[in-house]
């Protein structure tokens, strides 16, 4: 008599909500499109953009994957009884709810408020990082509030050391329930170097350096570092900010005002960075506030040295030849003096970038970041038996 299983696996896909404030191209955002592409017709997925105008990830999103926009009550503004009772209502009918960073956490507090009366499926919550007013103190009500709101999520994700402290010290959540899933990437996709004229009207030409980074244009990434850092390196260095946002005229115009107009370029977001990261010679961060930035994962597994000013995990990040390449948080002229010692070395520059990659391969790729989130979720969905 053989033997056969006591519960039948589900034959339907799961339906998972995602809560986003917004949802143009950044680090949460990019990580959830990755995701979603690789479990395909795994499940069903519901996106939620607070800013209607602001959702450029879809893009990222494959053809393939089944991804609807619900209408859904505004994401933000006073949590009153009835405002938390409507997200609740609209949280209704899914087997699982992501949410994601602040800008949500009104829905994670409705959650725990009314999960029972709306019989609402488990909850997890995302924080990848700080708003420009929290990056550099936490603010107390804000910890309080969400000390609150967690009450009664499933679980507290987090990509970094820093956040995870945070969770388990100021928020005092439970070990259990805080975990943490460092950022992952596809290292193989960048292997291959991109053709010099990859992007529409910007070419890398015989002689020129690039020093490059992938950043949202925002106040909290303080890119005016580096448009001023590119006019105390030689001329043939030339800077390559690839990312969107509002502090891009701003930028340009310092460009302008520095007299290095004719070396920053600005070719806005590119959804395929390993179409570009291959130029770098030496990529650079120079952001008040991070946490565990996958841009570094990328330039790591470009094979590209990083120089960064020392905040959230980028420390640990980075291979620990590249250690010293690092800047203290705030000291612009110990940033530009580490570019500068790169841009005269070029031998530097390959030994630090060989053991980015080897790292980046070793404990970064795609694949594990993956089958953990799909652990986590499936398992609270008591779908780990779930056949397609």
């Amino acid at each position: 008599m053989s033997k056969t299983s006591s519960k039948a696996p589900p034959k339907t896909a799961p339906r998972i909500l995602h809560l986003h404030s917004t949802f143009d191209p950044g680090g949460k955002e990019v990580r959830c499109t990755r995701l979603i592409n690789a479990w395909g017709k795994e499940a069903e997925h519901g996106l939620v953009s607070g800013d209607l105008e602001r959702r450029g990830a879809a893009r990222l999103l494959s053809p393939k994957v089944s991804v609807k926009w619900p209408r859904f009550p505004a994401l933000q503004g006073r949590p009153t009884p009835a405002r938390l009772k409507r997200l609740a209502a609209a949280m209704a009918g899914y087997d699982l709810i992501c949410t994601y960073n602040w800008g949500a956490i009104d829905a994670v507090m409705a959650h725990t408020l009314f999960a029972d009366a709306f019989k609402l499926a488990p909850l997890v919550h995302h924080e990848d990082g700080f708003n420009e007013d929290e990056t550099e103190r936490l603010k107390l009500r804000r910890n309080w509030y969400r000390r609150i709101a967690l009450g009664r999520t499933a679980a507290l994700v987090v990509p970094s050391k820093k956040l995870e402290r945070i969770a388990l010290e100021v928020w005092k959540q439970p070990r259990t329930r805080v975990q943490r899933i460092a950022n992952g990437i596809d290292t193989r996709a960048f292997a291959t170097a991109p053709r010099r004229d990859v992007l529409p009207g910007l070419i890398k030409r015989p002689g020129e350096f690039w020093l490059g980074s992938l950043a949202g244009l925002r106040e909290v990434k303080n890119l005016g570092a580096l448009v001023r850092a590119i006019a105390k390196l030689p001329p043939e260095w030339h800077l390559v900010i690839a990312g969107e946002g509002p502090e891009r005229d701003a930028l340009w115009q310092l460009a302008i005002d520095t007299g290095v107009e004719d070396r920053v370029h600005l070719p806005g977001f590119i959804e395929q960075p390993e179409r570009i990261v291959g130029l770098f010679d030496v990529f650079a961060l120079s952001s008040h506030s991070e946490q565990f930035p996958i841009s570094v994962v990328e330039a790591m597994a470009a094979g590209k040295p990083v120089v960064a000013p020392r905040v959230g995990d980028i420390g640990e990040m980075v291979a620990s030849e590249n250690g010293p390449y690092l800047a203290p948080p705030g000291d612009e002229g110990a940033l530009v003096a580490q570019l500068r010692a790169l841009a005269d070395s070029p031998a530097e520059r390959k030994r630090l970038g060989q053991a980015n990659r080897d790292k980046a391969r070793a404990e970064y790729d795609a694949q594990g970041m993956t089958r953990r989130y799909q652990a986590l979720y499936w398992g609270l969905m008591d779908r780990n038996g779930f056949v397609k």
